[in-house]
């Protein structure tokens, strides 16, 4: 023990402790503070968000960690002042550390800012049918740094956001009622007229096909092999798009062959070269 006392003076040392006590204790108070400020300030700050309309996902971004963590880097900052520590130095070298984080995190900083982009933009909403690159199906969630979407072959698709705003988006959803188009041809010898009321009257048997706006049948092309035409009907829920699609490409074929309306197969004419 004697030997303990000559190496460390240990009544300096308990002196130095009882010195740097007041500064801890202010240091741990202070701290303690901003972490009851940042307890009883979000409720407030997520409600005023929510006032001003505010997407969830932003707003619990802004509340939830820009807003929390800045309140408590301040404190720890304000607190380690106590201690006598060179605040200088350390925003030094939390500004360094800072920009490496920031080179290592830089796709998922654009996901992110990209996310801002879909909130305020708002492109499309949960529940919207959207097809966007190779991709079509249901928004099933958006978050600040992917969109997923339900497929129709029900497989869970996740999309970086980046990619999102970078791609051509098609919303099915957006106005409402959507135009579903069916094209076919007639021989040239059929009647148009007759061949148009004949698709129409299949087009009404067709659930959710609206009478408003009215379904339509147009020539679009005199084409090799005969007339062109497309069936144009309208329905009011994009979920129901590829299966009108399908059960109206049948009607209409069955129409037709009910009908005696020569569907024609394409054909490629060879003429030869004389010799």
């Amino acid at each position: 023990m004697e030997i303990l006392e000559n190496i460390i003076d240990v009544k300096a040392l308990v002196s130095t402790i009882a010195g740097f006590v007041p500064q801890i204790i202010a240091a741990l108070i202070i701290f303690q503070a901003f972490r009851f400020l940042y307890k009883f300030t979000k409720g407030p700050l997520h409600a005023c968000c929510e006032r001003i309309k505010l997407e969830k996902p932003i707003a619990d971004l802004l509340v939830h960690s820009i807003y929390k963590y800045t309140v408590l880097i301040f404190g720890g900052l304000m607190a380690v002042k106590q201690l006598g520590v060179d605040v200088g130095a350390v925003l030094a070298g939390l500004g360094v550390a800072g920009i490496a984080v920031g080179f290592a995190a830089q796709d998922s900083m654009s996901n992110i800012i990209a996310g801002f982009i879909i909130f305020l933009d708002k492109p499309f909403t949960i529940g919207d049918w959207i097809k966007t690159g190779d991709y079509y199906g249901k928004v099933h969630e958006i978050t600040m740094r992917s969109t997923r979407i339900r497929t129709e072959d029900n497989t869970y698709i996740i999309i970086p956001n980046k990619n999102i705003i970078d791609e051509v988006v098609d919303n099915h959803s957006k106005y409402g009622h959507l135009r579903v188009i069916v094209s076919l041809s007639i021989a040239y010898k059929e009647s148009i007229d007759e061949a148009r009321n004949i698709l129409l009257e299949a087009a009404k048997t067709i659930p959710g096909v609206l009478e408003d706006p009215p379904s339509e049948v147009v020539v679009t092309e005199l084409g090799d092999s005969g007339v062109n035409i497309d069936v144009e009907v309208w329905i009011d829920n994009a979920e129901e798009e590829e299966p009108t699609r399908d059960l109206l490409t049948e009607e209409c074929k069955n129409a037709l062959d009910t009908a005696g309306i020569e569907i024609p197969f394409p054909h490629v004419q060879v003429v030869g070269v004389g010799g």
